[in-house]
């Protein structure tokens, strides 16, 4: 089963996201602070982060960042959202992708099935 972390402060979105998700066979992991990110995913491995890239206590960007310092994480894909349109930035940085809110959520696990093969 793949494990989808969804790194994001807006609980109606993540509820809806989870429930979506998990109704399509994925296991859904859950961080609504950014510093809570990296000690959960060492624990847990995900397979693919889905994250916003404004949070409550810090930007994603820079979670991205040190996922890609990680040895665990280094290559994991990390799909980057936000209502901007700061493609080119979280791109630069490493994401594998991005997707401008909203987005349509129905689409995210072909998405995902794709990025994580």
């Amino acid at each position: 089963m793949t494990k989808v972390m969804i790194v994001d402060d807006d609980l109606t979105t993540v509820k809806l996201l989870q429930t979506l998700l998990e109704l399509d066979g994925f296991e859904v992991l859950v961080a609504s602070r950014g510093g809570d990110v990296i000690d959960l995913a060492n624990q847990t491995k995900p397979d693919i982060f889905l994250m916003d890239y404004h949070l409550n206590d810090m930007e994603g960007i820079d979670i991205l960042r040190d996922l890609r310092k990680s040895d665990l994480f280094a290559t994991t894909p990390v799909v980057m959202t936000s209502g901007l349109d700061v493609r080119e930035e979280v791109m630069a940085a490493g994401a594998t992708d991005f997707l401008v809110k909203p987005f349509e959520p129905d689409d995210l696990p072909k998405l995902i099935n794709a990025l994580v093969g």
